[in-house]
This record gives structure tokens, sequence and C-alpha cells, in this order.
């Protein structure tokens, strides 16, 4: 989708308060397309802000202004990015806020924006904005309740990582911002960047849209470089007639050794981990593609629709069809 001199102008909105991790964990995934592609390619990350002075983080980092909103007048945005911010009363209960300074400033920036993106509690921006009426979206799960009732015009679902309607994306609680910003990468350069971006970021199953936010789809960091191999390996032969014996061969070690290996590593069989890995997969083509159950089928390595069906009864409780139906995300 991009020639090899392409840069996207991302703008990130600072205000005082805004939470750091949604600052801070977009421009590390955008800065790794630069390191995969060379500086021609890639995007152009701006912190903006009212002034040019510090702002002070939720937690207590201060980040500097790259530039002011004023600054920026006139520049067409390739991505808006709009974080969020939490007060927490004194009965532990979090409610999120939406000043309405940066909600005037964000509706601004968003009417010469390609695309808008709110990250975490962000969505309460974007929704104070007038931006996600009549659209479905998420936010993080602590806050869920508060966006369907201060905005009932919107269709809140507080299960998936992130939701694309049209050109704009909401994503889920703080680390989930990666996950957001992959997929906005594989929006851009494709899935074989997002997934190389992945890897930098010890990211080995890049999750799907439709990921909840309550399961734990990244297997426990192993704590030996022949798991992570191997993992690594199965994700790139996934197509393939993979077999334990083939893993076994892979690792130079027996089958029952793998066998063990696995159990001890990542609490599950070899068998058991390829299913998981063909099913993460599947899901992606089935939120992204408009490719036929038997060829996603094909593509991840089962074989048979029969295979693909009976793996997502088992480990998702649904059918792919079912899937596809509620966490498609290709635009209208």
């Amino acid at each position: 989708m991009s020639s090899s001199t392409t840069r996207r102008l991302v703008v990130i909105v600072l205000f005082d308060g805004v939470d750091l991790l949604d600052v801070t964990g977009p421009p590390e995934v955008f800065a790794l397309v630069r390191r995969e592609t060379g500086e021609a390619t890639g995007y152009d990350v701006v912190l903006a802000a009212e002034t040019p002075d510090p702002i002070t983080t939720s937690a207590g980092v201060r980040l500097l202004p790259d530039a002011t909103f004023a600054e920026l007048a006139g520049r067409g945005i390739d991505t808006l990015l709009v974080p969020g911010s939490v007060e927490v009363d004194d009965e532990r209960r979090v409610r999120a806020l939406a000043e309405p300074a940066v909600v005037d400033r964000v509706r601004a920036l968003a009417g010469r924006s390609r695309r808008v993106t709110s990250v975490c509690v962000g969505a309460h921006v974007l929704a104070a904005a007038g931006l996600l009426d009549g659209k479905r979206a998420t936010t993080h799960w602590s806050t869920a309740q508060q966006l369907a009732a201060d905005h009932p015009e919107i269709d809140v679902d507080a299960d998936p990582i992130f939701i694309r309607e049209g050109d704009v994306w909401t994503g889920a609680g703080i680390s989930a911002c990666l996950d957001l910003s992959l997929a906005l990468v594989a929006d851009d350069f494709g899935e074989a960047m997002a997934l190389r971006v992945a890897r930098q970021l010890v990211m080995y199953l890049k999750r799907p849209s439709g990921q909840s936010q309550f399961s734990v789809p990244l297997e426990p960091a192993s704590t030996t470089r022949r798991i992570e191999d191997l993992r690594l390996y199965v994700t790139e032969h996934l197509s393939a007639p993979l077999t334990v014996a083939d893993l076994a061969a892979h690792a130079h070690v027996s089958e029952r050794q793998l066998t063990r290996i696995f159990k001890t590593e990542l609490g599950t069989t070899p068998a058991g981990y390829i299913e998981s890995a063909r099913v993460e997969r599947a899901r992606n083509q089935l939120e992204s593609t408009d490719d036929t159950l038997e060829r996603t089928a094909s593509i991840c390595g089962f074989g048979t629709t029969d295979t693909l069906v009976r793996a997502f009864r088992r480990q998702l409780g649904t059918t792919p069809t079912e899937y596809r139906r509620r966490f498609r995300t290709l635009p209208a």
C-alpha cells in the first residue's frame, strides 16, 4: 500500500494526567517499522499539546511536546492518536476523563486526519467529540460501563482488544496499544511487516482485534532459547503439515524430550501448541480478509474446513462463521 518513500504523520495528543504507556507504546511500534524498512519509509510521530510546556503524565513522568496544536495548523494528519486519562476516587473506583478543551482540540484535529484512533480510555474523548456516534467501540474494561452510560448512541463492546469501524479505531486497556499499533502497521504496510515488528517486540503471535481482553493468548515467556526458536518455527510454518516429529527434528531432540520441554516451558503439548497457533492465525484471517473457510483452513494448516471448525469449537466455543460475523474488521 505504500511506496518506498512513504512517511505517515502520526499526531499523539498530550494533556496533563495522560496515561504514560498510552503515549509511549505506539511510537515504539512505529519506530520499528523504520528500523525494518529504512529511514525513507514509516512514520513521523509528533507529540502535540496546547503549549510547548512539559506535560505531567499520570505516572509523574514529564513529557516535552514536539509541537503545539497551533503549529500543526494546515498540516495533513495521517493518524490522530488519542490517549486517555482516569481519576480514582476514595473507594478505588475508576472514572475516565474527557476535559472539554481536549475534546474540542481532538474534534478539530480529527477533521483533517485520515484515520482517528484511541488508546485505552481515550475512547471517552472520541465519544465526547461525537466521533463514535452510531459506531461499535471498545475501551478499558473498567470504564466500559461508564462509556455506555454516558453515550448510549455508541455500541460499546468491552471484550475485544481493539475495534475498527471504517477509519475510526478504538483500543482496549493499556498494553493493547501495542496490538492496536501493530494492526495499524498491518493496514499500512501489510501483515508480513506487522509480524516482523511483532517479533522485534517479542510478540511471536500478533493478536487479532477480536481477542478478548480477559484471555491470555500469548504464552508466558520461556526460559530457554530453544523453545523460543521452536515457537518462531511453528509460526513461520503453520501452513505446512507440522508434526511432533518435525519439531523434534528441528530442535535436535527426541519426541519424548520435546514433549517434556513443551510441558515444562509452556504447560501444553506440542500438538496443542500447534493447534492454538493455527487458531490464532485463522482468527486473524477471518477478521481481516474475505478468504473462504476452505482457503483459511489451507493457509493455517488445518487442511480441511471440518478440522478448522472442530478446532474453533474446542478452543473458542464457537464456529469460524460466527466468529467472522462478530469480529470482521474489513471496512464496509
